[in-house]
Protein backbone atom coordinates (compact mmCIF):
# COMPACT_ATOMS: atom_id res chain seq x y z
CA UNK A 1 0.00 0.00 0.00
CA UNK A 2 1.10 3.37 -1.39
CA UNK A 3 0.34 7.13 -1.47
CA UNK A 4 -3.49 5.72 -0.66
CA UNK A 5 -3.56 3.61 -3.31
CA UNK A 6 -5.36 0.45 -2.73
CA UNK A 7 -4.90 -2.68 -5.11
CA UNK A 8 -7.82 -5.19 -5.56
CA UNK A 9 -7.17 -8.44 -7.51
CA UNK A 10 -10.43 -10.38 -8.83
CA UNK A 11 -9.40 -13.65 -9.31
CA UNK A 12 -10.71 -15.78 -12.09
CA UNK A 13 -14.02 -14.07 -13.08
CA UNK A 14 -14.04 -16.58 -16.23
CA UNK A 15 -14.46 -19.46 -14.03
CA UNK A 16 -15.18 -18.33 -10.34
CA UNK A 17 -18.53 -15.99 -10.79
CA UNK A 18 -21.24 -18.06 -11.24
CA UNK A 19 -23.59 -16.71 -8.85
CA UNK A 20 -22.79 -12.76 -8.99
CA UNK A 21 -20.15 -12.52 -6.43
CA UNK A 22 -18.39 -10.48 -8.62
CA UNK A 23 -20.58 -7.99 -6.95
CA UNK A 24 -17.99 -8.62 -4.34
CA UNK A 25 -14.99 -6.90 -5.95
CA UNK A 26 -17.45 -4.10 -7.11
CA UNK A 27 -18.43 -3.40 -3.28
CA UNK A 28 -15.12 -3.29 -2.18
CA UNK A 29 -14.43 -1.24 -4.84
CA UNK A 30 -17.05 1.65 -4.66
CA UNK A 31 -16.44 1.41 -0.47
CA UNK A 32 -12.79 2.20 -0.74
CA UNK A 33 -13.54 5.24 -3.58
CA UNK A 34 -16.06 6.65 -0.77
CA UNK A 35 -13.55 7.13 1.49
CA UNK A 36 -11.14 8.89 -0.94
CA UNK A 37 -8.88 6.22 -1.88
CA UNK A 38 -7.33 5.56 -4.98
CA UNK A 39 -8.42 1.86 -6.27
CA UNK A 40 -6.31 0.07 -8.73
CA UNK A 41 -8.53 -2.96 -9.75
CA UNK A 42 -7.38 -6.13 -11.90
CA UNK A 43 -9.75 -8.54 -13.19
CA UNK A 44 -7.31 -12.00 -13.76
CA UNK A 45 -8.42 -14.80 -16.02
CA UNK A 46 -7.31 -18.09 -15.67
CA UNK A 47 -5.18 -17.90 -18.16
CA UNK A 48 -3.32 -14.82 -17.21
CA UNK A 49 -0.45 -14.74 -13.68
CA UNK A 50 -2.09 -13.84 -10.46
CA UNK A 51 0.18 -10.48 -9.66
CA UNK A 52 1.46 -10.79 -6.49
CA UNK A 53 1.25 -7.35 -5.28
CA UNK A 54 -2.20 -6.94 -4.39
CA UNK A 55 -3.75 -5.73 -1.41
CA UNK A 56 -7.08 -7.25 -1.29
CA UNK A 57 -7.66 -10.75 -3.64
CA UNK A 58 -11.52 -12.18 -4.27
CA UNK A 59 -12.39 -15.15 -5.06
CA UNK A 60 -16.26 -16.70 -6.32
CA UNK A 61 -18.40 -19.77 -6.41
CA UNK A 62 -18.45 -21.60 -9.48
CA UNK A 63 -19.46 -25.54 -10.82
CA UNK A 64 -17.56 -28.06 -10.42
CA UNK A 65 -15.45 -28.49 -13.35
CA UNK A 66 -14.15 -24.32 -13.04
CA UNK A 67 -13.90 -25.26 -9.53
CA UNK A 68 -11.21 -27.95 -10.42
CA UNK A 69 -9.67 -25.78 -13.77
CA UNK A 70 -9.23 -23.23 -11.10
CA UNK A 71 -7.71 -24.73 -8.34
CA UNK A 72 -5.24 -26.88 -10.86
CA UNK A 73 -4.17 -22.87 -12.26
CA UNK A 74 -3.53 -21.78 -8.86
CA UNK A 75 -1.45 -24.54 -7.95
CA UNK A 76 0.40 -24.35 -10.70
CA UNK A 77 1.14 -20.44 -11.28
CA UNK A 78 1.58 -20.01 -6.77
CA UNK A 79 1.09 -16.43 -7.22
CA UNK A 80 -1.80 -16.42 -4.36
CA UNK A 81 0.18 -18.01 -2.21
CA UNK A 82 3.11 -16.04 -2.71
CA UNK A 83 0.97 -12.98 -2.01
CA UNK A 84 -1.05 -14.33 0.85
CA UNK A 85 2.78 -15.33 1.98
CA UNK A 86 3.28 -11.38 1.67
CA UNK A 87 0.11 -10.41 3.67
CA UNK A 88 -2.23 -9.92 1.30
CA UNK A 89 -5.75 -10.04 2.32
CA UNK A 90 -8.12 -12.69 0.56
CA UNK A 91 -11.64 -13.15 0.95
CA UNK A 92 -13.11 -16.53 -0.36
CA UNK A 93 -16.50 -17.75 -1.39
CA UNK A 94 -18.12 -20.97 -1.80
CA UNK A 95 -15.83 -22.88 -4.52
CA UNK A 96 -13.53 -20.62 -3.95
CA UNK A 97 -13.39 -21.05 -0.31
CA UNK A 98 -12.61 -24.52 -0.48
CA UNK A 99 -10.12 -23.95 -2.82
CA UNK A 100 -8.35 -22.06 -0.17
CA UNK A 101 -8.64 -25.39 2.33
CA UNK A 102 -6.24 -28.58 2.52
CA UNK A 103 -8.71 -30.51 -0.56
CA UNK A 104 -11.50 -30.88 -1.42
CA UNK A 105 -13.86 -33.24 -3.71
CA UNK A 106 -13.79 -32.68 -7.47
CA UNK A 107 -15.86 -33.09 -10.35
CA UNK A 108 -14.64 -36.44 -10.90
CA UNK A 109 -15.12 -37.53 -7.61
CA UNK A 110 -11.57 -37.14 -6.41
CA UNK A 111 -10.03 -35.39 -3.88
CA UNK A 112 -8.63 -32.30 -5.01
CA UNK A 113 -5.31 -30.83 -3.69
CA UNK A 114 -6.44 -27.08 -2.65
CA UNK A 115 -3.79 -24.07 -2.12
CA UNK A 116 -3.41 -24.77 1.63
CA UNK A 117 -4.47 -21.42 2.99
CA UNK A 118 -7.01 -21.84 5.38
CA UNK A 119 -6.88 -25.61 7.65
CA UNK A 120 -9.90 -26.94 6.20
CA UNK A 121 -10.71 -29.76 4.72
CA UNK A 122 -13.99 -30.14 2.16
CA UNK A 123 -16.02 -33.07 1.49
CA UNK A 124 -19.34 -34.03 -0.85
CA UNK A 125 -22.54 -33.96 1.81
CA UNK A 126 -24.38 -37.47 1.17
CA UNK A 127 -27.74 -35.47 2.10
CA UNK A 128 -30.28 -32.56 0.72
CA UNK A 129 -28.22 -29.96 -1.22
CA UNK A 130 -27.16 -26.80 1.49
CA UNK A 131 -29.51 -24.09 -0.06
CA UNK A 132 -31.80 -20.80 1.20
CA UNK A 133 -30.95 -17.81 3.34
CA UNK A 134 -28.66 -17.81 6.12
CA UNK A 135 -28.63 -15.83 9.28
CA UNK A 136 -25.71 -16.03 11.44
CA UNK A 137 -23.22 -14.30 14.40
CA UNK A 138 -19.44 -13.23 13.15
CA UNK A 139 -16.86 -14.27 15.33
CA UNK A 140 -17.25 -11.63 18.27
CA UNK A 141 -13.21 -10.49 17.77
CA UNK A 142 -14.26 -9.57 14.28
CA UNK A 143 -16.63 -6.89 15.81
CA UNK A 144 -19.06 -7.14 13.19
CA UNK A 145 -23.16 -7.52 13.11
CA UNK A 146 -25.04 -10.09 12.25
CA UNK A 147 -24.40 -12.54 8.91
CA UNK A 148 -27.13 -12.60 6.15
CA UNK A 149 -26.45 -14.34 2.57
CA UNK A 150 -27.49 -17.12 0.53
CA UNK A 151 -25.99 -21.02 0.79
CA UNK A 152 -26.43 -22.74 -2.48
CA UNK A 153 -23.65 -25.95 -1.83
CA UNK A 154 -23.61 -29.18 -1.70
CA UNK A 155 -20.04 -29.26 0.15
CA UNK A 156 -19.45 -29.74 3.88
CA UNK A 157 -16.00 -27.92 5.25
CA UNK A 158 -14.30 -29.73 8.24
CA UNK A 159 -12.61 -26.82 10.26
CA UNK A 160 -8.74 -27.89 11.50
CA UNK A 161 -7.22 -26.34 14.59
CA UNK A 162 -5.60 -22.96 12.83
CA UNK A 163 -8.81 -22.12 11.41
CA UNK A 164 -12.19 -19.94 13.42
CA UNK A 165 -15.40 -20.15 11.93
CA UNK A 166 -15.86 -16.95 10.63
CA UNK A 167 -19.70 -17.08 11.76
CA UNK A 168 -22.13 -19.16 13.82
CA UNK A 169 -25.45 -19.83 11.90
CA UNK A 170 -28.80 -19.18 13.66
CA UNK A 171 -30.60 -20.34 10.29
CA UNK A 172 -29.25 -22.14 7.97
CA UNK A 173 -26.62 -25.00 7.41
CA UNK A 174 -23.35 -22.42 6.93
CA UNK A 175 -20.41 -25.80 6.91
CA UNK A 176 -23.04 -28.18 6.85
CA UNK A 177 -21.26 -30.03 9.38
CA UNK A 178 -24.05 -29.48 11.86
CA UNK A 179 -21.92 -27.84 14.60
CA UNK A 180 -23.72 -24.51 13.94
CA UNK A 181 -20.24 -23.00 11.81
CA UNK A 182 -19.97 -20.52 8.68
CA UNK A 183 -16.96 -20.51 7.10
CA UNK A 184 -13.50 -20.04 8.18
CA UNK A 185 -10.72 -17.86 8.58
CA UNK A 186 -7.41 -16.95 10.51
CA UNK A 187 -5.16 -13.35 9.94
CA UNK A 188 -5.62 -12.59 6.89
CA UNK A 189 -7.58 -15.05 4.62
CA UNK A 190 -11.29 -15.74 4.94
CA UNK A 191 -13.80 -18.10 3.04
CA UNK A 192 -17.55 -18.26 3.66
CA UNK A 193 -20.21 -20.28 1.29
CA UNK A 194 -22.68 -16.87 1.82
CA UNK A 195 -23.62 -15.59 -1.79
CA UNK A 196 -25.87 -12.34 -2.03
CA UNK A 197 -23.40 -11.02 -3.01
CA UNK A 198 -22.28 -11.61 0.30
CA UNK A 199 -20.11 -8.39 0.93
CA UNK A 200 -23.79 -6.48 -0.34
CA UNK A 201 -25.70 -8.04 2.01
CA UNK A 202 -22.54 -7.09 4.42
CA UNK A 203 -20.88 -3.86 3.69
CA UNK A 204 -18.97 -3.84 7.34
CA UNK A 205 -17.36 -6.74 5.81
CA UNK A 206 -16.21 -4.80 3.11
CA UNK A 207 -14.88 -2.42 5.69
CA UNK A 208 -13.17 -4.92 7.58
CA UNK A 209 -10.78 -6.18 4.08
CA UNK A 210 -10.13 -2.44 3.50
CA UNK A 211 -8.80 -1.79 7.12
CA UNK A 212 -6.92 -4.94 7.56
CA UNK A 213 -5.50 -3.77 3.90
CA UNK A 214 -5.22 -0.23 5.17
CA UNK A 215 -3.99 -1.07 8.63
CA UNK A 216 -6.56 1.59 10.33
CA UNK A 217 -8.84 0.84 13.33
CA UNK A 218 -11.23 2.94 11.72
CA UNK A 219 -12.41 4.30 8.02
CA UNK A 220 -14.43 7.36 7.54
CA UNK A 221 -18.13 7.34 7.83
CA UNK A 222 -19.84 6.30 4.75
CA UNK A 223 -23.84 6.97 3.69
CA UNK A 224 -24.84 2.88 4.05
CA UNK A 225 -28.69 3.72 3.45
CA UNK A 226 -29.12 1.71 0.35
CA UNK A 227 -27.33 -1.57 2.39
CA UNK A 228 -29.15 -1.09 5.39
CA UNK A 229 -32.51 -1.60 3.67
CA UNK A 230 -31.07 -4.45 2.12
CA UNK A 231 -29.88 -6.09 4.98
CA UNK A 232 -33.08 -5.65 6.92
CA UNK A 233 -35.33 -6.84 3.71
CA UNK A 234 -33.36 -9.99 3.68
CA UNK A 235 -33.04 -10.38 7.33
CA UNK A 236 -36.81 -10.02 7.56
CA UNK A 237 -37.16 -12.30 4.69
CA UNK A 238 -35.18 -15.14 6.45
CA UNK A 239 -36.94 -14.74 9.45
CA UNK A 240 -40.52 -14.24 8.75
CA UNK A 241 -42.72 -17.92 9.34
CA UNK A 242 -42.97 -19.71 6.09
Amino acid sequence: MSNNSLRLVWVYPDLLSTYGDQGNALVVERRARQRGLDVSRVDVRSDQPIPTSGDIYLIGGGEDRPQRLAAERLRRDGGLSRAASNGAIIFSVCAGYQILGHEFINDLGEREPGLGLLDVVSTRGEGARCVGDVLGDIDPNLGLPPLTGFENHQGVTHLGPAARPFARVRLGRGNGTGDGTEGAYNDTVFGTYMHGPVLARNPLIADLLLKLALDVNALPPSDDRWYEALRAERIAAATQPA
